[in-house]
């Protein structure tokens, strides 16, 4: 008969075994009940790959749209007019190079008028922007070289949207800016034999009208004249006259003005746009107003170097 000391022995065996087998089941923790775990880590790597490429794609695909945009509208010969794709773009053929004297008014067809008779001396537009009126005669001839004008009604347009249009402006060559007193809109942009009439300066077509006539070579007649004007007083302009023309005025057919000599040109091998501070490189002679005379640009034989004489061959 088995003692009551070996019974209790066979109880906690039994109990251990019974245990033991709770436990192969599943009973433990460190499986996580028999689940897979997730990659967490793996997952957050990707997670981070993702948004880097979102980041740039953010960053580098306006630009792209920008670049693409810009090019719909840079000119080409295959494409000398790209303003033709602007909506609400005004074309006019004008005669160039029909100066007024510093008294005289133009009967312009055109407010603010982009092309016809001008003064003689043209207003600096090297990215001027005018805090006051300046002298319609002195603008359109600026026009002739090459530049755009953006002009604004003060009474209609706010000073946010006049910065908007100034940053436009501000150091880029061949732009100027000044307000037009009775414009019958709040902005208007103008290069010779062209005008774009707007309302708001954050309109996506200023930058394309920037773009597509400034300094377009098939756009305006006197390729290679200069935007600087040291005649030119930038800090006191001639002032802007809004009075109507008297009958003294000169017509836009040019009767009464004077035929001028050709200010485009330019130095061979020198870009586009003459020199800064040198108004105008003519192949001619004209002179600048007040008299100063231009300098004239090389003729083809000024280009070719001059023929060096044989040297002896050195005596030893």
């Amino acid at each position: 008969m088995p003692s009551k000391t070996s019974a209790k022995s066979a109880k906690a065996i039994k109990a251990a075994g019974k245990s033991s087998g709770s436990s192969r089941k599943g009973g433990g923790g460190s499986k996580l009940g028999g689940k897979r775990q997730i990659p967490w880590l793996m997952i957050g790597a990707v997670v981070c790959v993702v948004a880097l490429i979102g980041a740039i794609a953010w960053v580098l695909v306006p630009k792209i749209q920008d670049k693409q945009e810009q090019n719909k509208y840079t000119p080409s010969a295959q494409k000398k007019d790209p303003s033709d794709q602007i909506s609400g773009v005004v074309k006019k053929d004008y005669p160039a190079g029909l100066h007024v004297a510093a008294t005289q008014r133009v009967a312009y067809d055109q407010a603010p008028p982009f092309g016809g008779p001008h003064d003689g001396s043209w207003a600096a537009c090297t990215g001027v922007v005018y805090p006051k009126a300046i002298r319609t005669e002195n603008a359109v001839h600026s026009l002739e070289h090459g530049a755009v004008w953006i002009t604004y009604n003060p009474d209609k347009l706010d000073k946010a949207g006049i910065d908007t249009l100034a940053a436009k402006v501000k150091g880029k060559p061949y732009t100027l800016m000044s307000p037009y007193p009775g414009l019958d809109s709040p902005i208007s942009l103008q290069s010779w034999g062209h005008q774009l009439k707007l309302t708001s300066a954050d309109d996506k077509r200023v930058g394309e009208f920037i773009t597509a006539l400034r300094l377009n070579q098939y756009a305006y007649p006197e390729v290679g004249a200069d935007c600087a004007n040291p005649t030119f007083n930038v800090d006191n302009p001639p002032a802007f006259d809004p009075s109507a023309p008297g009958p003294d005025a000169v017509p836009m057919d040019g009767k009464g003005a004077t035929k001028a000599q050709d200010e485009s040109g330019g130095i061979p091998g020198m870009p586009t746009g003459g020199i800064p501070g040198i108004p105008g490189l003519p192949g001619g002679t004209p002179t600048l107003p007040g008299g100063i005379p231009t300098i004239p640009a090389p003729t083809a034989e000024d280009q070719t170097p001059p023929t060096q004489p044989e040297q002896p061959a050195p005596t030893q």
